[in-house]
Formats: structure tokens, C-alpha cells, sequence
């Protein structure tokens, strides 16, 4: 967003519509371009005219007239030298029927339809010619624009923008003629999209606009890339207590598990501990499939931060979730004589006081928790560690409001009292003003193209295998006329022993629907299977009734647990042999690969059936083929990538992280150049990187601080 004065010819209702749009100075109108591109340049005549083709004509109104039946709709009969033609206006405006009058002569522009009355444009975009008027010279731009503000207000005010313009390079001449695939001019691209040459066809106009795209995607990927790179730099100038790996506590750790650590997880555990050792916040994404044990890994982490006097909170996205990590972690932890803390939305006011005054003190180490951990009442005594989970599911505010959390830092036994008064670098040395350090957790697997675009102010570690005794999951899709087959198929894992779940999905976007068809679905099964132990748990129960809920099914009292999304993350039963997915077709595959990870916990053979209803749409199919074909998580999100692009994959908004308008992902040889070319800016070119970036960030850097 930009910050000067308002545009150059708008006024001040204009300027507010303008600023939905993002458009508050020359810069944003010239960098907002056209979606697609009419002819204009051309009349077609009437018989010549091809259904479902959009060209321009240059009629006579012959008669005008407005009809009732089937509803009420102006109709305009029109004709050239060549035949006649109708205009259908289903919603007109009485400026729009006098300026229809017999006799007018006109020029319309729309696609051509066949109607029960012959050929007809509905809804065309038309103007009265009052004398020779040339055709232009140009294709017409259509841009993205929102009520009120019309396509022929900004083609003005673009046009006018464009010759106040000074459209300087912001590449040095250097770099860009060192580029492999030279790259054309910043302002001849511009213009060239913006005012687009004629062409014969769709294809040629495609061809000719490929290079001036280019230049433009380049430069959005590379001020991006500017961007994380600089906030990266940024936050190794900041302070950050100083996470010694002492290994005391870790290592009592590793002695006491029951497993061992995979190479991945040695791997990332160490370069989490050394980052945790620096004098700078560490900024680090551990990136792991479903099942590839992250969790004993921020584990490893936590107690480093314990080791150095300094308290360390994990924050997951739901209770469910953070209910899992907090008894997992205790397993493991309270042998060590370590208590942690438990707060989440769900607590009795009594409970939640009673553990912040815990945390407060500081005689809670390790916390863990949801939302509830960033409420203000929640005051950390010596904050050197916070863990995100699932951060793609917090938005950016919620991830800034716990690190924010961090400061002053607990005496360690032998050491000397920190002086809460003291000089500012006595404060520096305490943690006073240190930021904490922030490892944030994914079991969304993210492409590498993606990663070095939308991550590249993190430091990343992958866990990219399994845990000895994961089993593998087979797939099947079965139509909803197979339910009594799947029916007698749960029935049947239950009577050998195992347990299964049936997930009903998010419906229309509605809580209280998806809450509706659970109930119906917990209803139907029980009435259909009543030999069998069912259990109901969705979004909307009681912190403590879902705990209840889950626990009767971690136990084995629950057989089949008919569930909502909220078990598509942090359940760990490995009885559970059997997954039944309702409607899968409407779930993403990120959820569906999520969600099939609940089973093949343990050592039988899991299968995970998705019901669908036909048809399926040509989006539903792709999806449910990628996920019937593949395990690999990593595979699914490349593919899950295509299918969606990077602002959905990662839920950008949600993330705060600035979205890519024009460019697109599917080229990782130009990422690697852009990632270069940032580099070598920020180095060798800074103020032409300082100038980039304003024309294309500014503003908008302020997303990049979580």
C-alpha cells in the first residue's frame, strides 16, 4: 500500500473505491494489468458472426422495446448491411433505453449467441457513435475491478498514468544483460501490456505479451525475494538468549525413549540446536510428512530452553491437537522431574489462573496450549522458545502475539540477579529486550519451488522419513451406493479387534451443517450397527466433552468414532485400522492426506476408504486421483500445488505473506535466478534493491514479521 497522494484526477469517493482495489498512486495503477484483452480494432458484420465468439459490430437500432414474458428484459433489434441482430438487456437502466433509440447507430461488443429468435448479444457493452470515430489501434485491457469503479474509468486513469510515468529500471543494466534469458525493459513491458498490439488471434497475442510477462513475474518473484531476504537479515541483528546445548536434560531424554531417532530427525534436531545456540533469534520451519515425528523433536528443543533457565510454550491450532502434544510430552517428560504446563480456552477460570500464576513465576518450564497461550493475561516470566504447530493455521498477528511474549530471563542458580532497572545493554545481556527464538511445525509438506519462494526467510529442515512400524495405508474409492459394503467392512474390523473412524465433512462452509450431518451420520450407524460401541465428536462439543469423547476412544471403549475435521490433526490411536472419509470429494488434498495419516499407527493392515458422490467434477476427480496414486506427502503437495497455486496452498492471507498477483511457481530454474539476482542486489546493488522494492512492496513489508 502506498502511502502518497491520492490519484491524479479522482475524487475523494473514487479514491476510496480505488483503495479496495489497492490502488493508491501511479505505481499501483501501472503495476495493476489487464486480465485479458478485447478486440476492439475490428467491426465483424452480422453474418459473418460465429456463436460463442466475442467481436464488435456496428449496428442501427431498428426498434426498441420492453417485454414482460418470461420476465421483464429490454430488447433491441439491430441490423447492418448484412443481417439483423438482437440486444437482450435482462437488467437495463432508462439512460440505456433512451440512448437505444430507432435510428441510432451504434457500436456493440459481445458474444454472439443463438436465441429463439435468432442470433443475439446479451448484455453487450455498447455506445452511440455520434460521427466518425476511428477503430482503435490497440486491444482493449480488461482489468479486476469492484462496484463502481468501471472499465472505462480505468483505462483513464492508467492511460494518464502511464504519461506522467517515469518508468525507470530498477535491474541494473548489468544484471539484466547477464541473465541467460534476456529480460526486456521494465517500461516497455509495461506499456506493452498495458496498450497490447493487434493481433489476428488469441494465440499470437499470447506469444507476442509472453516476454513483457515475463519481465513482470521476474520482478514480482524477485521483490518478494528481497523482501524475506532483507527481514532475514533484519532479525539476525536482534538479540536472543543464548540456548547452549548443554545436553543434560536431552540426553536423559534420548536415553529414556522407546525408540530411536530416524537420521532425519537427528539431522534437524541438530540444526535446530545449534540455531538455538546463536546470539539471534532462530527462524526455522520443521517440515515433515504425516507421522514423521516432529513431536519429540520440539521436544529436544523445549529442553534446551529448560537447560538455559528459560521457558519454552508449543501453541497448536486446535484442543484436540494440543491436548495430544501435552500428554505425549508428559510421557516423555515427567521421568525427568519436569512439570508443563496445560492452558486452553476450555479451562474453568480457577484452572486457567491457577496456570498462569505458574507460568508467570516461571515454575513452569514448559508450557503448552492453544490460542489461550497469547491472551493478555497470560505473562511468560522468561520466554526463550516458542513452537507453532500447524502455523499455517494461525494467522499472522496470533503468531506474532507469542513471540512477543518473550523478555526477561530467569535466574539460573550461581548467577547473579538480573537488575530490571538497569542500563539497557545490562537488559541486552539478561534477555530483556531479546526476542525469543520461534520454530514453527508443518505436517503439510511444501514443494521445494514454493519453499524457496515463500520461505525464504526461514530456515528450513525436512523431515523426510518415517518412524520404524508405520504401516502402509491402502486406498480405495468407492461410490455412495457401496455404503452397505463399507458398512459390513467396519463391522468386520471391529469384530477382529481394531477400531475405525468415519469423517463427515465441512459443508457449504457451515459449522452448523457439518455439526448436522455428523449427528446424522452418528444416528444412521448407530441404527445400523447396534452391536457396535459408536462415539460422536465435532468442533462444536465442549473442551471437556471432546476430551472425554477421545480418550473413551484412545482407550478402546469407542469402536467407531464418527468425527468431523477436528480429528484431522493430533489423534494417535494405533488400534485404529479403518478410516471411512464421507464426501471426500469435497475435501482438499492437504486435509485428505492429513486425515488418512490418522491410521497405520500400528502394526495391522490399514485401509482407508473414500465414499464420493458421482458425478464428479473434473477438479474432484484430478484430486482423488492424486490421492489414490500417492503416499508420498511431498508428492501430493507438488501436486496439490498445481492444482491450486501458492496463495491457496499456503492460506497467504491467512499467513500475512504478500501474494504473487502475476507470477506463477512451475518454473524453479527462474526462482533459482531471482533467488541470485536478490542476493547479488542486496550486496552489490542496494539502492537499486531500496528503489525495487518500493515500487512493487511498499507498504506491505510489515506482513513479513511472524
Amino acid at each position: 500500500m502506498s502511502n502518497s497522494a491520492a490519484i491524479t484526477g479522482a475524487g475523494p469517493a473514487l479514491v476510496a473505491k480505488l483503495a479496495k482495489l489497492g490502488l493508491y498512486d501511479d505505481t499501483d495503477l501501472l503495476l495493476h494489468l489487464p486480465l485479458r484483452y478485447e478486440d476492439e480494432t475490428r467491426i465483424t458484420l452480422i453474418r459473418d458472426a460465429i456463436p460463442g465468439e466475442e467481436v464488435q459490430f456496428e449496428l442501427e437500432v431498428v426498434s426498441t422495446e420492453i417485454a414482460f414474458r418470461p420476465r421483464r428484459q429490454l430488447l433491441c433489434h439491430v441490423r447492418d448491411n448484412s443481417g439483423t441482430l438482437l440486444l437482450r438487456f435482462l437488467n437495463f437502466y432508462p439512460s440505456q433505453q433512451k440512448a437505444l433509440q430507432p435510428g441510432a447507430v451504434l457500436r456493440a461488443f459481445g458474444e454472439v449467441r443463438g436465441g429463439f429468435f435468432g442470433t443475439e448479444l446479451i448484455h453487450p457493452r455498447f455506445h452511440v457513435l455520434r460521427g466518425e470515430e476511428p477503430l482503435p489501434q490497440t486491444l482493449t485491457p480488461v482489468y479486476s475491478t469492484v462496484a463502481g469503479v468501471g472499465q472505462a474509468t480505468l483505462r483513464k486513469l492508467i492511460g494518464s498514468a502511464l504519461k506522467r510515468a517515469t518508468l525507470d529500471d530498477t535491474l541494473p543494466d548489468a544484471l539484466r544483460a547477464s541473465m541467460p534469458n534476456k529480460l526486456q525493459p521494465f517500461s516497455a513491458s509495461i506499456c506493452a501490456l498495458h496498450l497490447p498490439p493487434h493481433a489476428q488471434s488469441a494465440d499470437e497475442i499470447s506469444i507476442a505479451l509472453q516476454p513483457y510477462w515475463q519481465r513482470i513475474c521476474f520482478d514480482e518473484l524477485l521483490a518478494q525475494q528481497l523482501s524475506l531476504r532483507r527481514a532475514y537479515a533484519a532479525r539476525r541483528t536482534r538479540g536472543a538468549p543464548q540456548l547452549i546445548a548443554k545436553n543434560n536434560l536431552t540426553k536423559k531424554l534420548r536415553a529414556g525413549l522407546p525408540f530411536t531417532l530416524t537420521k532425519a530427525q537427528q539431522k534437524a534436531w541438530q540444526e535446530i540446536a545449534d540455531d538455538l545456540a546463536q546470539p539471534y533469534p532462530m527462524q526455522r520451519l520443521l517440515q515433515g510428512d504425516v507421522g514423521s515425528g516432529k513431536t519429540i523433536v520440539a521436544a529436544l528443543a523445549m529442553l534446551q530452553a529448560a537447560e538455559n533457565g528459560y521457558q519454552a510454550a508449543l501453541m497448536a491450532p486446535t484442543e484436540i491437537l494440543a491436548e495430544q502434544h501435552y500428554h505425549k510430552l508428559r510421557s516423555w517428560l515427567d521421568p525427568l522431574g519436569l512439570p508443563i504446563a496445560w492452558l486452553s480456552g476450555s479451562l474453568k477460570k480457577k484452572q486457567k489462573a491457577e496456570m498462569a500464576k505458574l507460568i508467570a513465576t516461571g515454575d513452569a518450564m514448559l508450557v503448552v496450549g492453544t490460542h489461550a497461550l497469547i491472551e493478555d493475561d497470560v505473562v511468560f516470566s522468561m520466554l526463550g522458545l516458542t513452537i507453532v504447530d500447524e502455523q499455517h493455521r494461525f494467522g499472522v498477528r496470533q503468531r506474532l502475539a507469542l513471540k512477543q511474549k518473550g523478555g526477561a530471563r530467569r535466574a539460573v542458580p550461581g548467577e547473579p540477579s538480573p537488575n530490571r532497572r538497569g542500563s539497557e545493554s545490562t537488559l541486552r545481556a539478561w534477555g530483556g529486550n531479546a526476542a525469543p527464538h520461534q520454530l514453527t511445525m508443518s505436517a503439510t509438506p511444501i514443494p521445494r519451488t514454493l519453499a524457496m519462494s515463500y520461505y525464504a526467510d526461514l530456515d528450513v529442515s525436512v523431515l523426510d522419513e518415517l518412524p520404524p512400524g508405520r504401516t502402509p495405508v491402502v486406498t480405495k474409492l468407492l461410490t455412495e451406493g457401496k455404503r452397505d459394503q463399507v458398512i459390513n467392512r467396519v463391522r468386520g474390523a471391529c469384530s477382529a479387534g481394531r477400531q475405525a473412524y468415519w469423517v463427515c465433512p465441512l459443508v457449504e462452509e457451515s459449522e452448523t451443517l457439518q455439526l448436522k450431518t455428523a449427528e446424522e451420520t452418528y444416528a444412521h450407524l448407530t441404527t445400523d450397527m447396534p452391536d457396535l460401541r459408536i462415539g460422536l465428536v465435532h468442533g462444536r462439543l465442549r473442551g471437556e466433552q471432546k476430551a472425554a469423547v477421545m480418550a473413551a476412544f484412545t482407550r478402546g471403549e469407542i469402536q467407531v468414532l464418527v468425527a468431523t475435521t477436528v480429528i484431522e490433526v493430533g489423534v494417535d490411536v494405533p488400534n485404529a485400522s479403518l478410516m471411512v472419509i464421507e464426501h471426500a470429494e469435497r475435501f482438499g488434498l492437504a486435509q485428505l492426506h492429513q486425515l488418512r495419516g490418522r491410521i497405520g499407527r500400528g502394526a495391522a493392515a490399514s485401509v482407508c476408504i473414500l465414499l464420493y458422490a458421482s458425478p464428479l467434477s473434473p477438479a474432484a476427480r484430478q484430486r482423488l486421483k492424486v490421492i489414490y496414486e500417492n503416499a508420498d506427502g511431498f508428492e501430493i503437495a507438488r501436486r496439490d500445488l498445481e492444482l491450486r497455486g501458492p496463495g491457496e496452498f499456503i492460506g497467504a492471507r491467512q499467513s500475512g505473506m504478500p501474494l504473487l498477483r502475476y507470477a506463477t511457481l512451475d518454473d524453479p530454474k527462474m526462482i533459482d535466478t531471482v533467488r541470485e539476482t536478490a542476493d547479488l542486489m542486496l550486496r552489490d546493488y542496494p539502492h537499486h534493491a531500496e528503489r525495487h522494492l518500493q515500487r512493487w512492496m511498499a507498504g506491505r513489508e510489515n506482513l513479513l514479521k511472524a
